[in-house]
């Protein structure tokens, strides 16, 4: 490795120390909406079994999500917003599986 990318190297790592410490403010800062998997299910007119058995999670999965002790991660968290914006077509999809 070049001294000059090591030099940065070691120059990232101490800043990230820094801000982990809070001593120095983080460059920036990524926020993410929470999915609301309560409305979105409401919204479909579905009971918990029948929206967890379509989207292929447990429903005590589900029920974690929807009172908010879980949050849904990766493909499970696109799916549903995939559902938030297109519910009529995500219901017709997931319905004929």
């Amino acid at each position: 490795m070049k001294k000059e990318l090591f030099e940065k190297l070691v120059t990232s790592i101490t800043q990230v120390d820094r801000i982990r410490k809070g001593v120095l403010a983080p460059g920036r800062i990524y926020k993410y909406r929470s999915v609301d998997v309560k409305r979105i299910r409401s919204g479909l007119h579905v009971s918990q079994s029948q929206f967890a058995m379509m989207i292929g999670v447990s429903k005590a999965t589900l029920q974690n999500w929807e009172q908010g002790r879980r949050d849904p991660e990766g493909p499970a968290q696109a799916l549903l917003r995939i559902v938030e914006k297109q519910p009529k077509a995500v219901l017709e999809a997931l319905r004929a599986s």
